[in-house]
């Protein structure tokens, strides 16, 4: 569904367009545990869930451009009849469809990393780990969703093809990587996706789009292709959801299925936060990149929020220097010139060089510039876990943006800009999320504010000390609830279906 503000006469304005699938159908504007609470009683089968998903797909996609691969054919019966059957068993998300990241292996889909370099790539011959225990609880892939071309950017644009926008407001991003599970959620296409998080790839787009984006502690979930081999161990799986519990849910089923021994469990978090807590105020960066003004209100208003919720917030400053902003960029350097040199190896055989953006090569050929800081950066970075977990000797939780301004427009941040362009507004934009990548501790996006002029969402994020994904999901149900945060949703003439 489109919508276009009008004025009284009935003409158009000039205010922005936004685009989602919610409508009366089976899936209606229920999150995804609602969705399989209603399988498991036989008031709804899981092939008419992904019947709708279908159908919303196709009635966005040409204004998002946020599939990759679709699985909408009979290929996928034998998966819906495999989780017909789990929906008997109680799985968490019985029969609930869903859309894996575009690098991310599912047997039967090819994953093509963004990137042209992978044009000809086959389809996998086995399900990567994580996609696998999405499945196992009950979800059905229905799709692969956009990112940016390896994931290196905050943004999910192409040279070549339409960017991925923002079902908020189509004239802007829906953010990076994991943008095309974003705006499919946001949308109302599927109410759970897949994302991942190697410098705020989940907590990012999640801020763009209005959503609930966690970054678990690193080593939480099931190790895959992807985060076995870190040198410093940036990356970490997830999704993204629309509700708190959906996302709690995602993360209690993950740790029954795999559990580190190191970390302790979350359980099956369902109740808001009852007790105080210290909350520290981050407003400056690594960097120090600017906020601009509508995201220091939505600070400001969080922070009174919290005050009315009894918590005492004071401010706080995050225990590193502008070196880490210089240690991250290069370590993020030294991933594209990896990418650039052994693409084949590390990745898949099909890599083409030849196909890759001049942003790629960019990164790659910046890393050239300053690989002899590189042993010293990694040493720094992977330090970082001690000196973050000092902020916790007077805190309880710290409080940031997710990003330093609103989300900016398609093209701010495009990949055929010139490299010395588009790398420091990617870098100031984002200079908030990368410091829990590089510590490894969990921190989680949430949407508690909104930009009315561009009608977008505006993030807002937490962090908390390593293992203490509980203490943050219980503080966001907690806010969740005292200040519903607004979706994109069915308009108010039409019928919703019974919770």
């Amino acid at each position: 569904m489109l919508t276009e503000a009008t004025d009284k006469t009935g003409g158009q304005t000039n205010r922005p367009t936004s685009v989602h699938g919610f409508t009366d159908d089976a899936l209606g504007s229920h999150d995804g545990t609602a969705l399989a609470a209603m399988v498991r009683a036989g008031d709804v089968t899981s092939s008419e869930l992904v019947a709708a998903a279908i159908a919303r797909a196709l009635a966005v996609e040409p204004s998002l451009c946020a599939i990759a691969e679709r699985r909408f054919d009979d290929s996928s019966g034998l998966r819906l009849r495999s989780n017909d059957a789990i929906a008997s068993s109680g799985a968490a998300f019985a029969g609930v469809p869903t859309f894996i990241k575009d690098m991310t292996d599912v047997a039967g889909m090819v994953s093509g990393y963004g990137s042209a370099a992978f044009a000809r790539a086959k389809p996998a011959r086995r399900t990567d780990p994580l996609a696998q225990q999405l499945f196992d609880m009950g979800l059905v892939c229905i799709g692969k969703s956009t990112m940016p071309e390896l994931g290196l950017m905050p943004t999910t644009e192409y040279p070549d093809r339409p960017p991925t926008r923002n079902p908020w407001n189509t004239s802007h991003t829906a953010g990076g990587s994991s943008g095309g599970s974003a705006a499919l959620v946001a949308a109302g296409v599927v109410p759970i996706a897949h994302a991942s998080d190697g410098g705020g790839s989940t907590r990012i787009p999640a801020a763009c789009c209005g959503l609930v984006g966690l970054k678990a502690t690193r080593g939480r979930l099931i190790p895959t292709k992807h985060t076995k081999t870190q040198i410093v161990g940036l990356t970490v799986e997830g999704v993204v959801t629309r509700s708190v519990r959906d996302t709690a849910a995602f993360y209690a089923e993950a740790d029954k299925r795999f559990r580190n021994k190191r970390l302790p469990p979350i359980g099956q978090v369902a109740r808001p936060l009852s007790r105080p807590l210290r909350v520290g105020v981050i407003n400056t960066s690594p960097g120090s990149a600017k906020i601009d003004a509508e995201t220091q209100r939505v600070l400001d208003e969080t922070a009174g929020l919290l005050e009315t919720l009894d918590h005492r917030v004071t401010p706080a400053s995050a225990p590193v220097t502008d070196q880490f902003r210089e240690d991250f960029i290069t370590y993020w350097s030294f991933l594209g010139f990896a990418l650039v040199r052994l693409g084949s190896r590390v990745i898949a055989p099909s890599f083409r060089r030849s196909g890759l953006t001049d942003f790629t090569e960019g990164l790659a050929a910046h890393f050239g510039k300053r690989w002899r800081h590189a042993p010293a950066a990694v040493r720094r970075l992977r330090q970082s876990a001690k000196t973050y977990a000092t902020l916790f000797e007077t805190h309880d939780v710290i409080l940031s943006p997710t990003l330093a301004h609103v989300t900016p427009e398609i093209g701010y941040l495009a990949m055929d800009l010139p490299f010395d362009v588009v790398f420091p507004r990617a870098c100031d934009w984002t200079s908030f999320t990368p410091y829990a990548n590089a510590n490894g501790a969990p921190s989680i996006s949430l949407p508690l504010g909104h930009n009315s002029d561009a009608n977008l969402p505006i993030g807002m994020m937490f962090g908390a000390n390593h293992g203490q994904e509980t203490l943050l999901l219980e503080l966001a149900l907690q806010l969740e609830e005292a200040s519903p945060w607004k979706s994109l949703e069915m308009p108010p003439a039409v019928s919703r279906p019974h919770a």
